[in-house]
């Protein structure tokens, strides 16, 4: 019990550090000197911080993602989720995710540019990998055959165009992403023509993981 209780504890922690950090982040990046400021900031002596995360940038990049999708699927938990149909569920989840980051959005432009860096390719694809297929399971998703690709597949090219989207959107609510994400998700057919396409490997984008793998937030 204390093992559980430990863990939360560290948890959290790790989520006020990375979110004391993302303000900065918005004007310098993942900036050593943004990363320090958030240290202190986050009320930790800056060698407590460093030890939490001993991966600098990248391993606070990818802990600010699993955070989100974390809030995404208490967020999907609600009763009035349970009767909508399977689109509905998808763009509700799409939206809690970018929900969750509004008072991040700069945060979230510059943090797209860090991921693009060749050298970040495989954090890309990894973070990538873990929302959809938390979105997915978010949503009551139990497929394990090729349809399990098919649709994360899908998912990242119609989350990575939201994302994009909502960065640039004015609109009061941000109505017109929600518009753009109803309408990438209408052109899917929810079972796309991708089969064929993808008999041959990933490209490793899922290679890590294979079908059976759980929702990385279920007990």
């Amino acid at each position: 019990m204390k093992e559980g209780s430990d863990m939360k504890e560290l948890e959290d922690l790790r989520d006020r550090i990375v979110l004391a950090t993302l303000p900065h982040v918005a004007f310098e990046g993942w900036s050593d000197r943004a990363i320090r400021v958030g240290w202190a900031d986050s009320g930790l002596p800056e060698p407590e911080a460093a030890l939490i995360f001993t991966g600098g940038a990248a391993e606070m990049v990818e802990h600010w993602s699993r955070y989100a999708d974390r809030r995404m699927t208490e967020a999907m938990a609600r009763p009035e989720i349970v009767s909508m149909d399977m689109r509905q569920r998808i763009a509700a989840a799409v939206r809690f995710r970018l929900e969750v980051n509004v008072p991040y959005r700069e945060a979230v432009r510059r943090t797209l540019s860090y991921l693009a860096l060749p050298a970040n390719a495989p954090l890309a694809a990894r973070c990538a990998y873990q929302t959809v297929n938390s979105i997915w399971y978010a949503c009551g998703d139990t497929s394990t055959d090729i349809a399990f690709y098919t649709k994360r597949v899908t998912l990242v090219a119609v989350y990575g165009a939201t994302v994009l989207y909502w960065l640039d959107d004015s609109s009061d609510g941000f109505t017109d992403t929600w518009a753009f994400l109803d309408r990438c998700l209408s052109g899917t057919g929810w079972l796309p023509k991708l089969k064929e396409r993808l008999r041959t490997p990933f490209g490793g984008l899922f290679r890590p993981c294979s079908p059976r793998t759980r929702d990385p937030h279920s007990a």
